[in-house]
């Protein structure tokens, strides 16, 4: 019997899928024919669910840690015990350290709105530290905002009706497969498709064009393009003056980057920045497609402040098939009944995710005593892991761990509650990649002793002698409390059709720029009153900031970008998928290579003053002179040495939106 569901994965694409279930057991996954956007296909990691949640080494039952952390040595306790046991710690470290002593550490492991936020009112009752989830997208986000305002932006299903398509520092075919057919239909009309980012992709083998700046420098590329433009009298003089504020501004400021001096701090040539200027400048339809690369930077969000200018100059906003796609989607915004911030003490404490390994090691007034991980994994993915695992090994810090596999993290707890997937709980899932909302239901009852989040903290509330009502209610009664919220994207919602579990449109239109932009000035600001105010630069600035630590010792870049067979660290569970992946690899150029006496499948140690990791070397000229490429993330500990390319990230934040500058590494490789 085929049962719908939807991936719940943090990719922007979230699929409908469809699930063959046998004897209560899911056999196999295929796309759903009927979802309007993913339309029956899927990527090749998401094939393998049925190995995801029948899996031999899947947890199914409450652990208790039984020797030294990190060991992996766990005895099965009964889930009474195992609440109890959590319980107990919380009411003994607040009672001794108070209640900012605790601090929950989560993200995007699940994406759906009931179970990704369902912790959010049990850690706000207790008073615990508050997380500020910026590991991933607030650098683009505020880059973005600064120039067009928030909301959706430019459609996905529009580009079929551009005739210039520019990827930029995103790998479509590996992160948002199914925006490619998109792509390919407008190729097959006639499109050119150029590719921005600092080695050859999958992507970037596919495209008419590649061009491959160096990291941290893409705010250049763009001011050059933005030169020529205005020079060559390729911009749309109406457009600017009654839709933008700050022309006259940028103008002068663009004049310092012409593609000679731009190219110096990038790396392009002057002759492919000004061939793809004028080839944008005279497109019918230009779009932009920008992914997170970019912004992961620690001048990030000028990055993406700054590409988010182009289109203004040329008009793409007025034009079919034109426009600039960060992220789209939309539907419940108010999920307050769920998440309860009411409940939470003010002047509570926040503790950035990005610094965990200092607010594990340093923090004081109180101290970290006990910490809740759940939907991640953060001694894979936090930056500058060796700082994260000597917090984790602290013998007087409690970690409770929700898991379905024995993670990096896990080995380190001291409880570990077995998690349900996706597959075996009702949730609601808005898109970022498309304009649609759909409902999933059971596929088939949890494995195991395994329960969900919803179920779990719900558990501990109970214990704990909460009584408000959110401690009580099911998921379709918050659901049907999320729907009847006043939202825009919501007007004229099909509600028959989402209990049927269908993929549902939102009210967002194709091009949510027509009436204007949600800036202050309700215009395009290319010139930024709100960062004047704050102190920052109110004009798009080309300036590289490199990683600051290390000084001149190290030479090389390194860029961490996602592996095709692996979505964050996800997927290392399946052993099949271990298998396709190979071992973990660092990507050289032959002649940083040749330099240091450096072979085809070498064992190296990649290293800086923050850690150090061994990979296996793929000399290969898909990456340029200067920069390293570990495309990840393998589990650290199935990684020789037992250490990821994490140790090498900074936990440095970005210049708005106080994001993780993930690519943003200087280090060096030498042999083993």
């Amino acid at each position: 019997m085929w049962k719908p569901s939807v991936c719940t994965k943090d990719c922007p694409d979230t699929c409908g899928l469809l699930a063959k279930v046998e004897h209560g057991r899911i056999t196999k996954v295929k796309g759903d024919p009927d979802h309007p956007f993913t339309r029956g296909f899927i990527c090749k990691k998401a094939g393998y669910f049925p190995q995801h949640v029948h899996n031999e080494e899947r947890i199914l039952t409450p652990l208790i840690r039984s020797g030294p952390k990190g060991t992996g040595r766990f005895e099965p306790i009964t889930w009474d015990e195992a609440l109890d046991q959590v319980v107990a710690e919380i009411k003994e470290v607040s009672a001794d350290y108070g209640p900012e002593a605790i601090l929950p550490y989560l993200y995007a492991g699940h994406m759906g709105l009931i179970h990704r936020n369902a912790g959010q009112a049990f850690f706000h009752k207790l008073g615990a530290s508050r997380l500020l989830a910026t590991i991933c997208g607030p650098a683009a986000t505020a880059g973005h905002e600064a120039t067009l305002g928030s909301g959706p932006s430019t459609d996905l299903e529009s580009v079929v009706d551009s005739n210039f398509i520019i990827i930029w520092g995103n790998n479509s075919l590996t992160t948002n497969v199914h925006a490619w057919p998109f792509y390919r239909k407008a190729r097959k009309k006639g499109a050119q498709l150029v590719v921005i980012d600092p080695y050859r992709t999958r992507t970037a083998k596919e495209a008419d064009m590649h061009l491959m700046p160096m990291p941290g420098t893409d705010a250049a590329l763009a001011l050059g393009m933005m030169q020529v433009l205005i020079s060559e009298d390729l911009i749309d003089r109406n457009y600017l003056a009654n839709h933008t504020v700050g022309f006259d501004e940028l103008a002068r400021r663009t004049a310092e980057y012409p593609p000679e001096k731009a190219s110096t701090i990038c790396g392009v040539p002057a002759n492919d920045i000004r061939g793809l200027a004028v080839a944008y400048g005279k497109a019918r339809a230009p779009f932009i497609r920008t992914g997170w690369g970019p912004a992961r930077q620690l001048r990030g969000a000028m990055a993406m402040r700054t590409i988010a200018c182009l289109p203004a100059l040329v008009g793409a906003f007025k034009k079919p098939g034109a426009g600039i796609t960060r992220s789209v989607g939309g539907g419940p915004a108010n999920l307050t009944r769920l998440t309860r911030p009411d409940l939470c003490p003010k002047g509570t404490r926040v503790v950035n995710m990005v610094e965990l390994g200092d607010a594990l090691t340093r923090l004081e007034a109180p101290p970290i005593k006990l910490l809740y991980n759940f939907m991640s994994n953060p001694a894979a993915v936090a930056p500058q892991s060796a700082l994260v695992h000597e917090g984790l090994k602290r013998d007087d810090l409690f970690l409770v761990v929700h898991e379905l596999f024995m993670t990096d993290t896990a080995l380190f707890a001291d409880i570990i509650l077995p998690g349900a997937s996706f597959f075996e709980m009702t949730d609601i899932y808005r898109a970022y990649g498309h304009n649609y909302l759909r409902l999933a239901r059971p596929v088939i009852p949890p494995v195991g002793q395994s329960r969900t989040n919803l179920a779990i903290f719900q558990g501990l509330a109970g214990r704990m002698g909460f009584e408000e009502e959110v401690f009580s209610l099911g998921e379709e009664e918050l659901i049907k409390g999320f729907l009847r919220e006043e939202h825009p994207s919501l007007k004229g919602f099909d509600h028959e059709a989402f209990w049927q579990e269908k993929a549902v449109r939102l009210n967002i239109p194709a091009n949510p720029y027509a009436d204007g932009f949600n800036t202050p000035s309700g215009k395009v600001e290319l010139f930024s009153q709100t960062w004047q105010n704050r102190g920052l630069d109110p004009l798009p600035c080309g300036q590289a900031w490199r990683d600051p630590e290390g000084g001149d010792k190290y030479k090389l870049e390194l860029i961490t970008p996602p592996h095709h067979l692996f979505l964050n660290s996800a997927f290392n569970e399946i052993s099949e998928i271990r298998e396709l992946a190979g071992r973990a690899k660092v990507l050289i150029n032959p002649q940083n290579a040749h330099e240091r006496d450096i072979g085809q499948g070498d064992l190296v140690r990649v290293f800086n003053d923050r850690g150090e990791c061994s990979l296996y070397a793929e000399v290969t000229s898909d990456t340029q002179p200067g920069l390293l490429v570990a495309e990840g993330l393998h589990w650290p500990r199935l990684a020789p040495g037992g250490k990821g390319a994490n140790q090498l990230t900074s936990q440095r934040l970005t210049d708005q939106g106080e994001t993780c500058a993930f690519h943003c590494s200087l280090v060096d490789v030498e042999p083993e």
